[in-house]
């Protein structure tokens, strides 16, 4: 069974994108959080990507022009919301390649370590950013029939 795309709508991708644009060239991060029980985000909430502090789980020598990562409260405050009334729903970034799209280390970072499942009950949102100009945007989401992450919507440039 396909998962249902979490419905973004558009001011909050338009709030995604000027995130994407006033990182570039460095990769900007958050995430979009709305009402428990529905399948739909009302508001995002941006991250500072403190990768060039070291902390990427796989790569800490990479820049934050290739790899982003939350800080330890970023991430902690996303934790605590899975269990409120407002969870996230979906951790964005972006690619300043103008490319959206889960490369192979998004991919094993937003897998559980135990590789059964999404380490965060979230989908992703990737989009692709260059010379400053938003190009594309793509939901992926965790499918158990693939054992991996699906592409679910993909959105236009703005």
């Amino acid at each position: 069974m396909t998962p249902t795309p979490v419905h973004i709508p558009d001011h909050i991708l338009a709030a995604i994108y000027d995130h994407a644009r006033d990182a570039f060239p460095a990769e900007c991060c958050g995430w979009l959080s709305g009402p428990a029980g529905e399948c739909a985000v009302d508001e995002a909430r941006r991250v500072e990507n403190v990768q060039d502090e070291g902390g990427h789980p796989t790569h800490p020598g990479r820049g934050v022009e290739t790899a982003y990562v939350f800080s330890p409260e970023d991430l902690l405050a996303l934790n605590e919301s899975l269990d409120g009334d407002r969870p996230a729903r979906v951790i964005y970034h972006s690619h300043p390649n103008g490319r959206a799209y889960m490369s192979d280390i998004d991919r094993r970072v937003a897998t559980s370590p135990w590789g059964d499942g999404p380490a965060y009950p979230v989908q992703q949102l990737v989009v692709g950013v260059e010379d400053g100009r938003v190009t594309e945007a793509a939901l992926f989401a965790w499918s158990d029939a693939e054992q991996g992450f699906i592409e679910l919507a993909r959105f236009n440039e703005r």
